[in-house]
C-alpha cells in the first residue's frame, strides 16, 4: 500500500513539473510558440492544461491504486507545486532576496497575520480547485444546450477564462502560483455568474423579501435592483414583466441589463450580442 502511494505521489510530481517545464519552454520556440503559449493562456486550450494540472491527477490516483492512489495523488499535486516554487524562485533569486523582498505578497502578508495563519488559510482555498473545475465543465455541458433552447445570449469564455498575472513584473515563485490561481478562479466565478443573472431573470424576477438579501445579491445580480419585481406584488405583474422584457420569438433573452439591450425611442430591443462585444465562439 505504501508502495502504491509512493508511486502515484512520484507519478503525479513528475508529471506536473514536466508539464510546467514545457509551458516555460513554449515562449522561447520563436513566434510559432509564443503564440501557442498566448493561446494556453485563454479558453478552451487553458482548460486543457487546467485539467492537466488539477483534475487528472485526482482520476489517475484512484484508477491506479484506488483509495491510497487519491491520497497519492494529492500528496504529488503539493510536493509537484512546492518543488516548483523553490526552483521558480531560485531561477529569480535577485526578486527575493534584498529590498525586493520585503515587497513580495508573501511576506507583507505574513507580516500581518503571520507566517502560520497566512499559509495554512492559502492551502485551505486549494481545496476548492475541484469544485471550480466542475464549474468550468458545467459550463461547457450545460450552458450551450440552455442557452439553444431558451435564446440566451452567447458568450466567449476566453474574455473570462484566461490567466495573464505571469506577465506582472515581480510575481516569482509563491506569489505566482497562487496569483495565477486567483486569476483562473475569478475569471470562472464571473462567467458562471454573468450565465445566471440570464437565468434568474427570464425565469424568477421576483426580489427576495429580504432586503438585506437583495441589496448582497445586488452585486452580481443587478438586475435585483432593475426591473426584478417586488416581493409582496402579485403574479401578474410577474407575467408583465416578462411580457415587457422579452418580445418573444427571434429575440435574445438576456438579462434585463445586459449589454445586448438598446434602447431605441424608449423601448428596449434586443440585438444580437456580437455588435455590442464581438462575435463569440458557439461553446459558450
Amino acid at each position: 500500500m505504501l508502495t502504491d502511494f509512493a508511486v502515484t505521489a512520484g507519478i503525479v510530481a513528475a508529471s506536473l513539473l514536466l508539464g510546467a517545464a514545457v509551458l516555460h519552454l513554449l515562449p522561447r520556440l520563436g513566434a510559432p510558440g509564443r503564440r501557442l503559449s498566448e493561446a494556453c493562456c485563454r479558453a478552451p486550450l487553458l482548460d486543457l492544461h487546467i485539467t492537466y494540472f488539477t483534475a487528472a491527477p485526482l482520476f489517475f490516483g484512484p484508477i491506479y491504486a484506488g483509495w491510497i492512489g487519491l491520497l497519492g495523488a494529492l500528496t504529488g499535486q503539493v510536493v509537484g507545486v512546492c518543488i516548483w516554487t523553490v526552483l521558480h524562485e531560485l531561477a529569480n533569486r535577485s526578486r527575493i532576496t534584498g529590498p525586493a523582498a520585503q515587497t513580495r505578497i508573501v511576506h507583507v502578508i505574513n507580516r500581518k497575520v503571520g507566517r502560520f495563519r497566512n499559509h495554512t488559510a492559502v492551502w485551505l482555498t486549494a481545496g476548492a480547485v475541484p469544485l471550480f473545475w466542475l464549474v468550468r465543465v458545467a459550463q461547457y455541458l450545460l450552458w450551450p444546450p440552455i442557452r439553444a433552447l431558451v435564446r440566451f445570449p452567447r458568450y466567449n469564455p476566453a474574455d473570462w477564462v484566461n490567466c495573464s498575472r505571469q506577465k506582472f513584473d515581480g510575481l516569482v515563485g509563491h506569489d505566482l502560483i497562487w496569483c495565477l490561481y486567483c486569476d483562473w478562479m475569478t475569471g470562472i466565478w464571473s462567467l458562471g455568474s454573468e450565465m445566471l443573472r440570464n437565468v434568474e431573470s427570464f425565469w424568477c424576477p421576483i426580489r427576495f423579501d429580504s432586503a438585506k438579501k437583495c441589496a448582497n445579491c445586488a452585486v452580481d445580480f443587478p438586475d435585483v435592483n432593475s426591473g426584478w419585481v417586488p416581493s409582496r406584488a402579485a403574479m401578474p405583474q410577474v407575467a408583465s414583466t416578462l411580457e415587457a422584457h422579452y418580445p418573444g420569438p427571434g429575440s435574445v433573452n438576456s438579462w434585463f441589463g445586459h449589454p445586448a439591450r438598446l434602447t431605441v425611442k424608449g423601448s428596449s430591443v434586443d440585438v444580437p450580442p456580437q455588435r455590442a462585444g464581438g462575435d463569440a465562439p458557439p461553446s459558450a
